[in-house]
């Protein structure tokens, strides 16, 4: 997808694709001693492969995802046989048969060591089980690398909670020259997002992480405008923190933009990018969604050659069904693939990178939403079974431990979700200043949660980083916090020390306290002080975190009122199958789909053109956030600038402006199928769809999608996320609905002149 939000942008619309719901999966009658393919066979009287992936997923711990795609179990019993199917079946066998086959698949199978597949092939799943929790680590990684991402995705189908945890206590895969991801060690990610890419908001958001002593793993923003030249100056800032700190040999920095953005940048600018960063699906469908191919990402490995740092990917289960690639197999081993597919990726870093391959994936489990599972128990399941899955394939994995506000998990149960997930042993976590992202309305692990998590399980950070707390002054000899602990201002006084400012402390304290001021004031929060001990959010600001998510939950319920629809000019009301807001939100795909009367509503707007369609069509929907929409100062600003600078690039505009009730992403894409259906092929046929985001910043953001090709990918019905541009984060607060308008005007004039 070529985009100006960051690759989070790409989960965004994964929250606005799901297939429609399935059914789910019986099995009865099971044989002693029976495997998977010999029952497959009995029941179908031959090999039946849909069979055999629903077997294969029936034996999961339920999830929501699951069940979308008919391979989830329909009660515990069909669970219980699925997994005694699975005990019985050889590893040759499963590798032998491929769930799905395709191109990711066969580079996968080609790069699972031969000699060490020799040596397991004849083995059981079962008895793999029991080698993995009674043998040594050597002993595994013996093994390990002759399992393919299909026999490792069979490893959590047969383990439990339990199980999988003592797995992760036993397995490590540290990063070349560091303590990340060794056995004693939680790293983390700082993720300084900014909701307009303020350079200030990034700096300030690491300074409040230094002054609780987290992060030694990588500065990584996720932008708001993945364009070259806002990465380039992203980048600019999070690797001045860096150099001016001396870090460089310790830590590197990332914006998380698309990875041909990122190679862009270096190019242009050499030395300006450190670790490459890119999301990962587990079949090529999906890769395609991401604009990858496996030959990109494999010159793309080959291109790190002699860099002291190499690849950053991300993954999380559900992505692969919710941008219709499900193809029939299940999550967890969508999400083992592309813990293969890093593998591979990594094997090239080893033949260019002299000191070692630096590569670590971020499980981004929870991301997406309920479509993919609904609860704390789930989202700990989740982590589990990924933290093992990881492992195997030799990885260093981090977490996300996270969930969006139209789930059931709470501010307040994530800590309990920590505490049953980090004694896996995950490599790190996230880290931001409180649980809320002020940028991507979800929620994550703070600061603060690293100082309770580290005090209370007895985790510690990479070693080179700590003696940078001790250097700063934030740790003391001790080990322990010293009196500047949860003081950015402290580390900013340190930071201008490093660049030579010779002004006094009082001096730099004034303006330090001013920068916060301004972060603060932008909608930024910075944990700032502490409660009775750090790891405590300070009273104050865990009210105002309390009181977002709960205007989240708000939001999330909201409907448009017949007041704002009229001052929407020549608005045209239509709908999609989403009967009300509780089916909106339980079952997205019924919000992409247009009811009956709409279509029968844009015929009639389509007839009215008399084969002359207008140049661009106008779609408002109200999204996961109708009040982002609705508030005063924000889409009617929009739609003012818009026309004005549409009207001056010589583009006609349709005369009514589509308002769409429970309308998802991919509703817009089935307006301009049905408006666009008749007319010239070779013309330009643009959709410009205003959508409420995600809940959660407090912002009230909304985003624009705009699908500009031909019409004869109209009529082809070949519109999909892969040719969309995306502008997210416009709100009065972030990025300005008029500035915005600019922009969107000026994105279809470039579409249009390829």
């Amino acid at each position: 997808m070529k985009k100006i939000i960051g690759i989070f942008g790409l989960f965004f619309l994964m929250t606005f694709s799901l297939p429609s719901l399935g059914g789910a999966v019986t099995i009865e009658g099971v044989k002693t001693g029976e495997d998977v393919f010999a029952y497959v066979s009995r029941i179908k009287g031959k090999f039946d492969q849909t069979l055999y992936q629903q077997v294969m997923g029936a034996a999961n711990a339920f999830k929501e995802g699951d069940a979308t795609i008919k391979v989830a179990a329909d009660n515990e019993t069909t669970r219980v046989y699925a997994r005694m199917l699975l005990t019985n079946t050889k590893i040759g066998d499963v590798h032998e048969h491929p769930l799905f086959v395709d191109g990711l698949q066969k580079l996968i199978w080609q790069t699972t060591d031969k000699a060490q597949y020799e040596k397991v092939k004849g083995m059981t799943l079962g008895e793999l089980k029991t080698f993995l929790l009674t043998r040594s680590e050597d002993d595994i990684k013996g093994i390990m690398h002759g399992l393919n991402s299909d026999v490792i995705a069979c490893m959590p189908k047969l383990m439990s909670n339990a199980e999988l945890t003592a797995l992760g206590q036993k397995v490590f895969n540290p990063l070349p020259g560091s303590k990340m991801g060794s056995k004693g060690y939680l790293s983390a990610r700082i993720q300084p997002n900014s909701p307009t890419d303020n350079a200030d908001d990034v700096r300030w958001q690491v300074f409040n992480a230094f002054s609780f002593a987290v992060g030694d793993l990588v500065l990584g923003n996720n932008p708001v405008d993945s364009s070259a030249k806002s990465v380039l100056s992203v980048e600019n800032t999070l690797s001045d923190v860096i150099k001016v700190f001396g870090l460089e040999e310790i830590m590197p920095w990332c914006v998380l933009s698309h990875i041909d953005v990122q190679a862009e940048v270096e190019k242009k600018h050499p030395g300006s990018t450190a670790l490459w960063f890119q999301s990962l699906a587990g079949c090529d469908q999906a890769n395609k969604t991401f604009d990858l191919t496996n030959k990109k990402m494999i010159d793309y490995a080959k291109s790190r050659k002699g860099q002291r740092y190499g690849l950053y990917f991300e993954t999380g289960q559900g992505a692969d069904f919710t941008n219709g690639a499900g193809n029939g197999f299940d999550m967890v081993v969508h999400e083992s693939r592309k813990y293969g597919f890093s593998r591979a990726l990594n094997q090239e870093l080893e033949k260019v990178q002299t000191k070692g391959p630096w590569l670590h994936l971020n499980d981004v489990a929870g991301f997406i939403g309920p479509e993919v599972f609904t609860s704390r128990e789930q989202l700990v399941r989740c982590c589990l079974e990924d933290i093992a899955m990881g492992k195997l394939h030799g990885l260093t994995l981090g977490l996300d431990i996270c969930s969006t506000l139209h789930m059931t998990v709470t501010l307040d149960d994530l800590e309990w979700c920590q505490d049953q997930i980090v004694p896996a042993c995950p490599a790190y976590l996230m880290a931001l200043p409180t649980r809320n992202d002020p940028m991507l309305s979800y929620l994550t692990t703070s600061f603060q949660d690293h100082v309770r998590i580290r005090e209370k399980f007895g985790f510690k950070i990479n070693d080179a980083m700590w003696d940078f707390y001790k250097r700063i002054k934030v740790i003391d000899d001790k080990g322990e916090f010293t009196e500047h602990a949860g003081d950015p201002v402290w580390v900013y006084y340190q930071y201008c020390l490093a660049k030579g400012d010779k002004r006094s402390q009082k001096e730099i304290y004034a303006e330090g306290n001013q920068k916060v001021k301004e972060v603060v004031g932008r909608g930024v929060d910075l944990a700032l002080g502490y409660g009775d001990k750090v790891y405590e959010i300070e009273p104050e600001l865990n009210k105002r975190i309390h009181a977002l998510y709960d205007d989240a939950k708000v939001s999330l319920w909201a409907e448009f009122t017949p007041e704002f629809v009229k001052t929407i000019p020549n608005a045209l009301e239509i709908t999609t199958k989403s009967q009300d807001r509780e089916q909106y939100i339980a079952d997205p795909a019924s919000g992409e789909e247009l009811s009956d009367a709409a279509v029968a509503t844009l015929e009639k707007l389509r007839s009215s053109w008399n084969g002359k369609n207008p140049d661009v069509q106008i779609i408002i929907s109200d999204g996961l956030n109708a009040k982002a929409i609705m508030d005063k100062g924000h889409v009617l600003p929009y739609l003012e600038v818009l026309q004005k600078d549409l009207k001056a690039a010589g583009l006609s505009v349709s005369q009514k402006t589509l308002v769409v009730t429970t309308g998802r992403v991919r509703a817009g894409y089935k307006v301009g199928n049905v408006l666009f259906a008749k007319g010239d092929a070779g013309k330009d046929a643009t959709i410009i769809h205003v959508i409420g985001e995600r809940p959660g910043s407090g912002h009230h953001n909304f985003s624009v999608y705009i699908a500009s090709p031909k019409g004869k990918v109209w009529q082809d019905k070949k519109v999909d996320h892969d040719i969309v541009r995306v502008i997210s984060g416009i709100s009065d607060t972030a990025l300005t609905p008029d500035k915005a308008a600019t922009e969107t005007v000026r994105l279809v004039k470039k579409i249009n002149a390829r």
